[in-house]
C-alpha cells in the first residue's frame, strides 16, 4: 500500500553515514550491509545513495564532509532527486553535525529520518532544560520518523522528546547469513571478541576472566579490533597468556568472516551498547554468545535460552559463563542453534531492508500529502 501512495514513482533517498559504506565503524557496516542487500533485492521504487557525513580521516576534516553532504543535498533538491534524508546518529560530534544536516534538510523542505545508533546516548542527552537538551529534543521531534534499535531506546526517546513518541519505529540491527561455513575451533574451543579494544567493551575484564581460566585446557581466544591493542598485548604477556590469546588488531570483513567461521563462542562483556553488531554476527553463525544486558541486548538475547548474560564488570560471572561453555559442548550447541534460529527470524537482512524501505516510503508519502 505504501508503494502506491507515492504515485508509483521512485522515492529518492540520501543516507548520511559517517565514513561511507566502506567504513569500519558499526554504523557504516550496517549501512554497507543495507546497500548490498538493497542491490540484491533490486527494489524498483526506491533510489538510494549513501554519502559520507564525517569522513574516515582527521576529525578536523569532518566539517568539510558535513558541508559537502549539505551541498549534495542541495544539488539533489534542485534536480528533484531527493525525497527523504536518512540521518544516522551517534553521540557527541555526530549529533552536532547531524543538527546542521537536519537544519539544512528543513530549509530545503526535505523530510528526514533519524536512525539512533549511539551506545551512550542517555548519558550524552542530559535530562535537563539546558540549551543543548532542547536542541536535541527539537532534532527528534522534527523528524519524519525516528528509528531505534530496541524497546529500551524507544522508551528513552519518548521520555526525552514526547513530541516524537508517535513517530518512533523499532528496527533492530541485522547482518547477512555468513558466507563461510562454520567449522569451529577444532580441538581447542575458540573464544572470539570483535570490537574496539578498551574499557567500554569490557576487554580488561575479559582478559582477567581468561587469566582465571588458565588452568583449564582446551581453549584459545582471539581479541580482534582497534583501540588499545598494544596495552592489551602487554597485559596478556604479563599474565603469561600470549600463547593462548591472539590480538591481531583491526581486521577487515574477510578476516572477520574467517574468525567467526573458526569460533565457537562470541563474547562481548560491554558496559554500554545500543545493539551490538558483533553479537548479531555471532548469532548468525550459530555461535554461543556471552554478553551483558546493556542497551537493547535483552531484546535479542534471553539468558540461558539464546545466550548467556552476565553483569557488566563481573569478572567472576564472566569466568563462570565462559568456563561452562568451554567444558560443555552440548550447551554451546543448544545456545548456538537457538541464536541462529532467532537471527533467521528477526535479524536477517531481508526483513531489515523491508522495514527501512517502509519507513522511507511512509515519510515520502506523508510529505507529498502535506504539499497537496
Amino acid at each position: 500500500m505504501l508503494q502506491r501512495l507515492v504515485h508509483n514513482q521512485k522515492v529518492h533517498v540520501l543516507v548520511a553515514t559517517p565514513s561511507g559504506v566502506s567504513g569500519q565503524g558499526g554504523i557504516d557496516r550496517i549501512m554497507g550491509a543495507l546497500k548490498q542487500e538493497f542491490e540484491r533485492q533490486k527494489i524498483a521504487d526506491i533510489d538510494v545513495r549513501f554519502l559520507a557525513s564525517r569522513g574516515a580521516g582527521h576529525v578536523g576534516l569532518s566539517i568539510f564532509y558535513m558541508f559537502g553532504f549539505c551541498l549534495q543535498m542541495l544539488a539533489a533538491r534542485l534536480a528533484k532527486r531527493v525525497d527523504v534524508v536518512h540521518i544516522n546518529l551517534s553521540v557527541s560530534g555526530s549529533t552536532y553535525r547531524k543538527m546542521v544536516i537536519a537544519a539544512c534538510a528543513r530549509l530545503l523542505s526535505i523530510p528526514y529520518v533519524l536512525h539512533l545508533h549511539g551506545a551512550q546516548y542517555e548519558t550524552f542527552w542530559k535530562d535537563d532544560d539546558g540549551f543543548m537538551s532542547r536542541r536535541i529534543e527539537a532534532l527528534f521531534e522534527r523528524a519524519g520518523r525516528v528509528i531505534v534499535l530496541g524497546g529500551l531506546w524507544r522508551d528513552f526517546v519518548a521520555s526525552r522528546a514526547p513530541g516524537a513518541a508517535g513517530n518512533i519505529v523499532i528496527v533492530p540491527n541485522a547482518t547477512a547469513v555468513p558466507s563461510l561455513a562454520h567449522v569451529g575451533g577444532g580441538e581447542n574451543v575458540h573464544i572470539l571478541f570483535l570490537g574496539r579494544i578498551g574499557d567500554r567493551k569490557g576487554v580488561p575484564q575479559l582478559i582477567d576472566a581468561l587469566h582465571r581460566m588458565k588452568p583449564i585446557e582446551g581453549w584459545r581466544a582471539t581479541i580482534a579490533g582497534d583501540g588499545e591493542v598494544e596495552a592489551a598485548r602487554v597485559r596478556t604477556a604479563e599474565l603469561d597468556l600470549a600463547e593462548r590469546i591472539t590480538l591481531p588488531g583491526w581486521v577487515g570483513p574477510d578476516e572477520v568472516a574467517s574468525l567467526i567461521a573458526s569460533a565457537d563462542i562470541l563474547v562481548l562483556p560491554s558496559f554500554a551498547e545500543n545493539l551490538p553488531v558483533s553479537v548479531i554476527e555471532g548469532m548468525a553463525a550459530g555461535l554461543a554468545v556471552v554478553t551483558t544486558p546493556v542497551g537493547a541486548v535483552e531484546d535479542i538475547i534471553t539468558n540461558e535460552q539464546s545466550g548467556l548474560l552476565v553483569p557488566p564488570g563481573d569478572v567472576a560471572a564472566l569466568t563462570e559463563a565462559l568456563t561452562r561453555l568451554v567444558e560443555n559442548p552440548a550447551l554451546r550447541a543448544r545456545l548456538g542453534a537457538a541464536a541462529m534460529a532467532l537471527h533467521r527470524e528477526r535479524l536477517d537482512l531481508a526483513p531489515f531492508v523491508g522495514a527501512i524501505c517502509d519507513v522511507w516510503r511512509s515519510v515520502a508519502s506523508k510529505a507529498q500529502s502535506v504539499k497537496r
